[in-house]
């Protein structure tokens, strides 16, 4: 039981849920795709033939789950003083350990990806921060699998008001492989944690009058946004950087940008070693990447396309 609380009170300060499509799986890995649209109807006239239209698989991901284990020991003298003090310090320290790695390698590959990079790594493992284009989450020139023209989700603009609302318009001018309007809404900010960048974020869209306008109008910002500052990001993003990611949570969810899976939930158990201590060990399987970037663009990366 004092296992499982611990478990449940990180499970709902945990990002992992805001940023991720959290989906269990019951395979090796999973495949995740795509289907372009239709080219949509077309005037014929009066007694037309039918035209044919299809839909092409889009780019795809495969991700493949990763075991996790732990393990900790109880000698049997403490269990036979029963100090309460170790008897649930150490319980403690492992559910927390096992909760607090899955935060730090979600914040990991969204490190990697807001750096640029490709590839990260993690306590001696090499996990992909590419999409199902080949591209990194954020970049400048994402293809289209039909040949359209490339689009970008990387810019380089600081963050600013001006800035907030323009990348909010370029994310809702994403398109699909077809070049269609795909209605992306933006509705979450997330950043690290950095003293400026929580000022300026809160200071554009904290109160519903502008400060910038003589008369103090409407601010359209307010109310408008859900913000997560991840204090995990810190440690993964170069030194100096300060970005800022808007995110589409509905469709996120719903087309499975980033990607968790859980394949197997921590399972512990207890047993008792040559030497009489107390052995208790844990096993998990889960991982997570990248597949669709359009619910996520960056700003404050510098090299990005710029808004203003």
């Amino acid at each position: 039981m004092f296992l499982e609380k611990r478990g449940e009170a990180f499970e709902q300060a945990s990002m992992i849920k805001e940023l991720f499509l959290v989906s269990p799986s019951k395979n090796f890995g999973e495949k995740f795709t795509s289907m372009t649209a239709m080219d949509g109807f077309q005037p014929v006239g009066e007694n037309g033939e039918y035209p044919t239209d299809g839909m092409r698989e889009g780019f795809s991901k495969f991700i493949e789950n990763m075991t996790w284990k732990d393990s900790f020991s109880l000698s049997r003298e403490i269990v036979d003083d029963g100090k309460l003090m170790d008897l649930k310090k150490q319980p403690a320290g492992f559910i927390t350990g096992y909760y607090r790695t899955r935060e730090k390698f979600g914040a990991a590959l969204f490190g990697a990806a807001i750096n640029g990079k490709l590839a990260m790594k993690f306590r001696g493992r090499t996990f992909s921060a590419t999409g199902a284009d080949g591209k990194g989450l954020f970049d400048k020139a994402h293809p289209s699998k039909l040949g359209k023209k490339a689009q970008s989700n990387q810019f380089e603009d600081a963050f600013s008001d001006d800035a907030l609302g323009a990348m909010e318009c370029a994310m809702q001018d994403f398109r699909g492989d077809n070049e269609e309007v795909l209605d992306v809404a933006p509705d979450t900010i997330l950043i690290p944690n950095d003293h400026s960048l929580k000022k300026q974020v809160f200071a554009a869209i904290g109160a519903d009058k502008d400060p910038n306008t003589a008369n103090n109008g409407f601010n359209y910002q307010f109310g408008r946004w859900s913000v997560i500052v991840w204090p995990y990001l810190n440690q993964f993003l170069a030194a100096g950087l300060k970005p800022w990611v808007l995110a589409d949570s509905k469709y996120n969810q719903e087309y499975g940008g980033a990607v968790w899976l859980d394949r197997v939930n921590l399972e512990v158990r207890s047993e008792i070693a040559s030497n009489d201590a107390n052995v208790w060990k844990g096993y998990s399987r889960y991982t997570a990447g990248f597949n669709d970037w359009r619910p996520f663009a960056v700003g404050g990366i510098a090299g990005g396309t710029k808004l203003l």
